[in-house]
């Protein structure tokens, strides 16, 4: 049995500001449909996690979604002897793409039709914060979605996913690090109305400077990236930039 894990860029990511812990955003996603990894449950002599996995196991997304799956359903645990989970790597990490939380997402979801556990979107999402704050989004399978909070909150949109050109220059960029950047450097949260504007209207309109607030903080870490910052549209807290297929 198997699933895709889809990467997802962010249209825009605009900080609108922090509740002592974590900081809130604005952001819109967008899955890319040619770029995803692949989850594949099969029968082995024993449970394993196993595939490119560049982590110790208990900091593997899909591990945290199996633990936090058994700790809730605790009677699922007999189905997972003599399973073995393989990930499938397509995806760059620490690249602005969602890799291991669309991983830990399609687990989820894979676990729960195939087990019949018949748990609505809402309880996914329930398990899924507290594996990673963008598992929210991949867990509707949502092509398109506004994302509020810390991105926990996913309004899906009536759009299509649009064909993009993703480009990941050879830099892993630190999430927390980009963030902490931000905060200690750029940190000026402002509401926005993007949210409001549909997606072609925004990459037309807007640079990337103007819709991604982490994109500066990123420059400052990662100088390198200045190689590259032309290429198109700056998603997450990076490496990977984007454009519209031509």
């Amino acid at each position: 049995m198997k699933i895709k894990a889809y990467a997802k860029v962010n249209i825009f990511l605009k900080i609108v500001g922090h509740d002592g812990y974590y900081h809130l955003i604005k952001s819109r996603f967008m899955k890319v449909k040619n770029l995803y990894d692949t989850i594949e449950i099969k029968e082995s002599e024993k449970f394993d996690i196993k595939g490119d996995i560049n982590c110790v196991l208990r900091d593997n997304s899909v591990f945290k979604a199996y633990v936090e799956l058994t700790k809730a359903y605790p009677q699922i645990k007999k189905w997972f002897i003599g399973k073995e989970i393989i990930i499938h790597k397509k995806i760059p990490e620490m690249a602005g793409l969602g890799g291991g939380s669309s991983d830990a997402a399609a687990f989820l979801r894979l676990v729960n039709e195939k087990i019949g556990l018949n748990l609505d979107t809402k309880k996914l999402i329930e398990i899924g914060k507290k594996i990673g704050s963008d598992v929210a989004f991949f867990i509707t399978n949502a092509d398109v979605a506004d994302v509020y909070g810390r991105g926990e909150i996913v309004e899906t949109r009536d759009e299509e996913a649009l064909d993009l050109e993703i480009f990941t220059p050879s830099i892993e960029c630190s999430t927390p690090l980009v963030y902490k950047t931000y905060k200690e450097k750029f940190f000026n949260p402002k509401n926005t109305d993007l949210d409001q504007k549909e997606t072609l209207e925004i990459l037309n309109n807007y640079s990337p400077f103007e819709l991604n607030d982490l994109f500066l903080p990123a420059l400052m870490l990662y100088p390198e990236l200045n190689y590259y910052k032309d290429y198109g549209f700056f998603s997450g807290s990076g490496s990977s930039f984007f454009k519209l297929s031509t």
